[in-house]
């Protein structure tokens, strides 16, 4: 392992201690809600259960799936992205020049649009592995470190900044912007917005297919937040989805929240849990659908990559 990966494991760690409490009070719910697991069932495809694909990493993140259904993904402390065939299993390397991504999500081009951790800015790579950078800074500071990233359908671009303190970076590692974020970048645009500067340790971030909505986890106060988009990209109506914190999450085709960090665990669009797949590793990162009919669930965590067969599908 890297020198850097202890920091960057310290994230998942960090995140683990404060989404503990809310962990043991959905067992607890889990415990006398018979019925969850069964629920499960309906989402799952028959007799499935998470394969591991590979355990050759020091901390893997960020999975995002291209058009074709191939899923790349970080290791993060290593500096590199990965990518999963869909068709034939195999895992390749697709740059080892990441800047230390985090989260990522592809763009309606068919960018790979990355939260470069190592200079805390927001990239784009072209499917050669080509990079470009997006985002320096937000009112003439350094972002704290963008964390993860969702593309809405008309382009624009909905991000976290969390304070994560990174023993890579050559700036000073004190918190560059005086709160933890939520922005947005309107299609076209060269500037972020300010959306909610009173956030948590914000983290995982995913919206509806719709556009109509977008849930951001804040990790440090072990909750899912649910927001309204308008059509200018701004954000009203904040309301808690769940009480239990994530990293990474994505979303299916019913409506389906998936969060992170011990295992899987699925919440419906009601914000009730329906099911929770547990994963042997110490931190599950982050989550999202691939395979040609995203009907894969591609699994991030710890050191390895896990996939699962579902009936339910990931959406476009």
């Amino acid at each position: 392992m890297k020198r850097n990966s202890p920091d960057v494991i310290e994230e998942g760690m960090e995140i683990m201690l404060s989404y503990s409490r809310s962990i043991c009070a959905c067992t607890i719910l889990c415990l006398v809600t018979a019925c969850t697991q069964a629920i499960s069932n309906d989402i799952v495809a028959e007799g499935e259960t998470p394969v591991r694909v590979s355990d050759s990493y020091s901390f893997t993140e960020g999975p995002a799936a291209d058009a074709r259904g191939d899923v790349f993904f970080t290791d993060q402390p290593n500096n590199r992205i990965y990518r999963w065939n869909c068709e034939s299993g195999e895992i390749t390397l697709f740059t080892d020049q990441s800047g230390r991504s985090n989260g990522m999500y592809f763009d309606a081009q068919g960018n790979l649009i990355a939260c470069a951790d190592m200079d805390n800015q927001l990239w784009s790579f072209d499917m050669k592995g080509h990079s470009r950078v997006l985002i320096t800074d937000f009112g003439g500071k350094l972002l704290n470190g963008p964390n993860d990233v969702w593309i809405s359908k008309d382009g624009g671009y909905y991000l976290t900044d969390p304070y994560f303190k990174r023993d890579y970076w050559t700036r000073s590692p004190e918190r560059q912007q005086p709160v933890e974020g939520l922005y947005y970048l309107a299609p076209g645009g060269k500037q972020l917005t300010m959306l909610d500067s009173t956030l948590n340790q914000p983290n995982g971030i995913i919206g509806t297919p719709d556009g109509k909505h977008l849930f951001v986890a804040e990790a440090k106060a072990n909750r899912i937040l649910k927001y309204d988009i308008q059509s200018d990209g701004s954000l009203t109506n904040r309301q808690v989805f769940a009480d239990m914190g994530s990293d990474g999450m994505t979303i299916d085709d019913r409506g389906n929240i998936y969060l992170t960090g011990d295992g899987v665990t699925v919440f419906d669009k009601d914000g009730q849990k329906i099911a929770h797949f547990p994963i042997p590793e110490d931190w599950t990162a982050n989550v999202c659908f691939g395979g040609k009919e995203r009907n894969i669930l591609f699994i991030t965590a710890s050191k390895s990559v896990y996939t699962l067969k579902m009936l339910v599908h990931g959406v476009k």
